[in-house]
């Protein structure tokens, strides 16, 4: 369903240096007849507590999923939040993204026992309340591209959404949205550093865009120092085993409605050649599983903008204390609020609509509370 309104987010530039995109002439303003969907677990804290965060990620990725399969090839831009996720669509989406979002809150409840809470805000909204938004194109490889935000507009909208507003009700009971691609198999990606830390970094009302640009890119370039700059995902891809460490959640997000034990021994199965095909690096048709791997890691997001800064690094301890120090410097002076949190393993959550292209798309976020916990503990 392509479109002159879509043509804005496809004719915008890809961007190749990640430290550039600190800088706010990178960014474009978003149509004014837009609207931007929101996502997120109500008390995605309480549900890290009891050992589900990566159900909590799961969720989270589904909102892009079922959009991306909704929307049937047209480009949009959307970020993954770790409990949660955001995405813009023009006028001629919004009735789509409606009924995705209602069967998400749904399917979300009946499969998990998880209230999503869910929004859709008119771009026109945003700018009423003194806020903008603006998007980037980033391009870690020649596969993927994914969307960076600025201008306050996600926060602020994300904001509503927790007060009730521009609420989208739950579809009727059973409804499931096309989850079709959204997958789970990898093992966790243990630190080879020292931590895995992930990181949320909010400008304060107190901060210009080129005080949070200078800062943004002073962590970046402490990051930038580490081998790879940080990349958490090794350079062949996630480790992979059998049985898959998480066959029960994927069975639960593949089965449509099925018989849930039907679709666990059926991806039991469909694992057991998966593994041996990355032990013995044998190609089957046109899958070739080290080019697979290597493009998985390639194509991970494992740092992004979002109305401010969100990376999952592995990290010396080091360049930990280097990044600690300019936070709490830029916070002392009033420019940001920061939220930390370190662990030992990264995982990934995945969108694959064919393994034999390199459009798969891969969600990286600390493996124990991740983004949701240092946005808990946000300081400034």
């Amino acid at each position: 369903m392509k479109d002159a309104q879509a043509a804005f987010y496809e004719s915008l530039p890809l961007q190749k240096d990640f430290i550039r995109l600190a800088e706010p002439a990178r960014f474009a303003a978003v149509p004014d007849d837009w609207v931007l969907g929101v996502a997120d677990i109500v008390n995605s804290t309480g549900e890290i507590a009891k050992g589900r965060y990566k159900t909590v990620n799961m969720v989270g990725a589904a909102v892009i999923s079922a959009m991306i399969n909704a929307l049937k090839g047209q480009e949009f831009p959307y970020v993954f939040g770790g409990d949660g996720a955001g995405f813009a669509v023009p006028a001629s989406a919004v009735d789509i993204a409606r009924t995705v979002l209602a069967e998400l809150r749904r399917w979300a409840d009946e499969e998990f026992s998880i209230t999503l809470r869910v929004a859709l805000v008119p771009v026109s909204e945003i700018r009423l309340a003194g806020k903008d938004l603006r998007v980037a194109r980033y391009a870690p490889s020649d596969g993927v591209d994914y969307a960076m935000f600025s201008g306050g507009g996600l926060a602020w909208a994300e904001a509503q959404m927790k007060e009730g507003r521009f609420d989208v009700a739950p579809a009727e009971q059973g409804a499931q949205p096309d989850l079709t691609g959204l997958s789970c198999r990898w093992s966790n990606s243990k630190t080879r550093r020292g931590k895995i830390i992930s990181l949320v970094v909010q400008p304060t009302p107190n901060a210009t865009e080129s005080d949070f640009a200078d800062l943004a890119q002073s962590i970046l370039s402490a990051a930038e120092r580490l081998e790879r700059a940080g990349h958490p995902v090794p350079e062949n891809g996630p480790p992979i085993s059998w049985p898959p460490p998480d066959v029960a959640l994927d069975a639960h997000v593949s089965r449509a409605g099925g018989n849930l034990l039907a679709q666990k021994l059926k991806l039991l199965g469909q694992n057991l050649l998966i593994a041996l095909l990355f032990k013995t690096g044998k190609r089957l048709g046109e899958f070739d599983p080290g080019h697979y791997k290597q493009m998985v890691s390639r194509n991970a997001d494992f740092r992004k903008f979002d109305d401010g800064l969100k990376m999952t690094l592995d990290c010396d301890l080091a360049t930990l204390s280097q990044i600690k120090m300019l936070l709490e410097q830029a916070r002392g002076q009033g420019k940001v609020r920061y939220g930390l949190h370190v662990q030992d393993e990264a995982m990934m959550t995945c969108f694959v609509p064919s393994a034999t292209r390199d459009d798969h798309v891969h969600f990286v976020d600390g493996a124990s509370g991740g983004y949701a916990q240092a946005a808990a503990v946000m300081q400034g």
